[in-house]
């Protein structure tokens, strides 16, 4: 035998014992009562048969497949512990930004409706004429400080901060130029002459339609319209 496995060396070994323990216990009973020759049948290869430095090359081989066995089996089960792991790692994280934007939406609608809440409660005498710095500081309180600026483009844009523009094309009315007028009546009865009632259903237009009045002049800056 010039290759075997440790099985087949395993199976050699015992073949080998057997054999031997055969061929003695034949010869035995020839000594007994049988003067005919014995022969073993066929050709057995025992461990004594096999060169004492074969014999530590068959085991040198048998160590060296089972350390690479072994070393195979420990690479696969790392392998799969840092796949487990990343696929945990991902799944937490997607947790974690879920949460956080529904976190986040939360705080963003609770401070709409604070918004919302602060502009339907706002109230300013009635006079028979406002300033355009009286007008805008009507609008500061009633957008709030966040979302005034995008606001005040666009009113800038469609009225220039006169409450009574008419278009004359399209009947437009007011501050945010709504269309027509009349859908101002919502919020209230003066939205003729009220700049407060025009900045409320402007307000409540922009935030329904666009988000925000932020939404709203975003979308204006690339149609020129609301």
């Amino acid at each position: 035998m010039s290759r075997i496995s440790v099985r087949g060396f395993a199976v050699a070994s015992a073949t080998a014992v057997t054999t031997v323990g055969a061929v003695v216990g034949v010869a035995a009973g020839a000594d007994q009562g049988s003067n005919q020759p014995v022969e073993a049948a066929g050709a057995t290869t025992v461990l004594a048969d096999i060169p004492a430095g074969q014999q530590a090359s068959l085991t040198q081989q048998a160590q060296a497949q089972s350390d690479a066995a072994q070393a195979t089996a420990k690479k696969a089960a790392e392998d799969s512990a840092r796949q487990q792991a990343a696929k945990d790692a991902s799944a937490k994280k997607k947790a974690a930004d879920e949460a956080a934007a529904k976190a986040k939406e939360a705080r963003e609608l609770e401070a709409k409706a604070a918004a919302s809440r602060s502009a339907e409660r706002a109230t300013f005498a009635v006079k028979s004429s406002y300033s355009t710095a009286e007008v805008k500081a009507m609008a500061l309180q009633i957008v709030g400080s966040s979302q005034f600026q995008c606001f005040s483009n666009i009113v800038e844009h469609e009225s220039g901060w006169d409450y009574t523009a008419t278009n004359p094309s399209s009947g437009a009315y007011g501050l945010v130029q709504s269309y027509p007028g009349n859908k101002m009546a919502s919020v209230g009865a003066d939205w003729r002459t009220n700049p407060a009632t025009q900045i409320k259903w402007g307000l409540n237009y922009m935030n329904s339609r666009y988000d925000s009045p932020c939404g709203a002049w975003s979308y204006w800056q690339q149609h020129h319209s609301y």
